[in-house]
């Protein structure tokens, strides 16, 4: 896919370097010449411009991409000011990050395709890990919904997986396993490996180091985490 991001700061920076690294095609834009010396080796093509220009912005081939993605945070007016540019020039699909509830709230006035909250899903994917003492990731689908995966706590270790009733307890579906298996290279060196179970017999035991990928709203999964 071909993705323009405007904003190269911290968070822009990743994001056009995590995409391109995975093969898309990426044109970054930002007003500092040192943001954009940082990342143009890294992408297809990297503009210094202020995009809060509308002659500036019209540089960039807005319509023939597949997203438009404005990743300024810190500057407020500038990140509406762009994101009214772009609407202005009926450009179809914008993602646009958001640092605050009134940030967030005056963007949803735009009907953008999505609202990028990364500082917000950083703190609750933190909460949760501090508060779940597990390792976890976690994938949101939409405003309620996620996909989370996570090594299973040592109280389910030795249950089988129809003893877990998360569906039934916490309307949360049990999407797969991740089992870990002991492999040995070529050179003889024994490595840990995870593989997919994606049939899960009820008569399954669940063993230590496994992970659960499950999906379900939000609030499930923090009742979830409390009660165990």
């Amino acid at each position: 896919m071909k993705y323009i991001i405007i904003g190269l700061g911290n968070y822009g920076h990743v994001l056009a370097e995590e995409l391109s690294a995975l093969g898309h095609e990426i044109i970054g834009a930002d007003i500092s010449e040192s943001r954009v010396d940082s990342i143009k080796d890294k992408v297809a093509t990297a503009f210094v411009i202020d995009a809060t220009d509308e002659q500036s912005l019209s540089v960039l081939p807005l319509n023939s991409v597949d997203i438009v993605i404005v990743a300024i945070g810190e500057n407020f007016g500038a990140s509406i000011r762009v994101v009214a540019l772009l609407k202005q020039k009926k450009v179809s699909h914008i993602f646009a990050r958001a640092i605050d509830a009134v940030h967030k709230a005056v963007l949803e006035a735009f009907d953008l395709e999505r609202i990028l909250t990364p500082e917000e899903d950083a703190a609750r994917s933190l909460v949760q890990l501090l508060d779940f003492g597990t390792n976890m990731e976690g994938f949101r689908i939409d405003q309620d919904y996620y996909v989370v995966k996570f090594t299973v706590p040592k109280k389910f270790v030795g249950y089988f997986v129809s003893e877990l009733n998360l569906d039934e307890e916490f309307h949360l579906k049990m999407i797969g396993l991740k089992r870990a298996n002991k492999v040995t290279n070529c050179l003889g060196i024994s490595l840990t490996e995870l593989h997919v179970k994606n049939e899960l017999p009820g008569n399954e035991k669940v063993e230590e180091g496994d992970e659960l990928v499950c999906y379900g709203r939000d609030r499930d999964f923090q009742a979830f985490w409390k009660a165990i």
